[in-house]
């Protein structure tokens, strides 16, 4: 079990997934393929996980793209937190565990498009094509000197996004297809109906996410010590306002819930303010795990 480190901000990573969107089995199959001692290296892998060469490929790459696991293939705490023989939802039944993973795909940096779409492009665009995230992308790229950009392949990451997210006409008919994207019931990035080609990713109340995972992603922080501020947490790059697209009013409700629940009291969280300057505060730091535990239960 290991820690995972995030992707530096001057290097952009696209592809490794073959084309293929990540599939509801997937994470754990992958998962019991590590614990086994097994690398997706190895000549009998194709047989052992029972699909394709490519998928093979493409199911190491969801692995790390989700930090499940580390560079040397070892399984993080949270895809043991998660897939164990006592996880939590191994078969990630519980819509939490997917906003959980969402964050962690943003977050972890290892696929750049994740991060371009979520903390950076919706900034500036709510609505988009994907023209204008290639051109997005592009720019970025060039403000950072990343030389190896190839808008073929960008543009294949963002048909794998898509999918991830999205729901077709198809699948929404039988949704419990197995080749529907993990993260469709998120409903987080939108398709419009009068324009196929056309997505949003607008900020809404986010009612379906618990306010334990937002307080799990403020401790996930190394930086973070007892307090933060709600405008940090609302606008800033891997914080619950930009990753989850939640508006400011509803993510202080959920903020405003954890501060009057018992069941944080030991924690002793506290929303001040100061000048205008509203901040979230805990007397004492708990695990992030252990606020998760507060969710799942033991």
């Amino acid at each position: 079990m290991s820690e995972i480190s995030t992707n530096p901000l001057n290097k952009l990573t696209f592809s490794g997934h073959e084309t293929f969107h990540c599939r509801q089995l997937w994470l754990k199959k992958g998962y019991d393929f590590v614990k086994k001692g097994s690398r997706f290296s190895d000549s009998e892998a194709v047989v052992l996980l029972g699909v394709g060469k490519n998928m093979v490929s493409a199911i190491h790459f969801w692995m790390k793209a989700f930090a499940l696991i580390d560079k040397e293939g070892n399984t993080s705490e949270l895809a043991d937190y998660i897939f164990s023989a006592n996880g939590r939802d191994p078969y990630l039944e519980d819509e939490a565990t997917l906003w959980l993973l969402h964050y962690h795909l943003v977050a972890q940096g290892s696929a750049s498009i994740y991060d371009l779409v979520f903390n950076q492009l919706r900034k500036e665009k709510i609505e988009f094509t994907k023209e204008n995230f290639l051109l997005f992308a592009e720019r970025k790229a060039n403000e950072i000197g990343f030389t190896q950009f190839n808008k073929k392949t960008v543009a294949a990451d963002f048909e794998v996004l898509v999918k991830m997210y999205i729901r077709t006409t198809d699948q929404v008919k039988d949704k419990e297809d197995t080749f529907s994207g993990l993260l469709t019931d998120l409903n987080l990035i939108q398709e419009e109906k009068k324009h196929s080609s056309l997505y949003s990713i607008p900020n809404e109340n986010r009612n379906n996410l618990p306010e334990e995972i937002i307080l799990y992603t403020i401790l996930d922080k190394d930086d973070f010590q007892k307090s933060v501020s709600l405008n940090v947490l609302s606008q800033d790059r891997n914080k619950a306002g930009s990753v989850f697209a939640i508006t400011k009013n509803a993510l202080m409700e959920k903020l405003e819930s954890a501060v009057n629940s018992l069941k944080y009291k030991k924690y002793g969280i506290t929303l001040s303010d100061h000048a205008g300057i509203k901040e979230l505060q805990f007397a004492v730091k708990p695990n992030k795990f252990e606020i998760l535990d507060l969710y799942y239960g033991k």
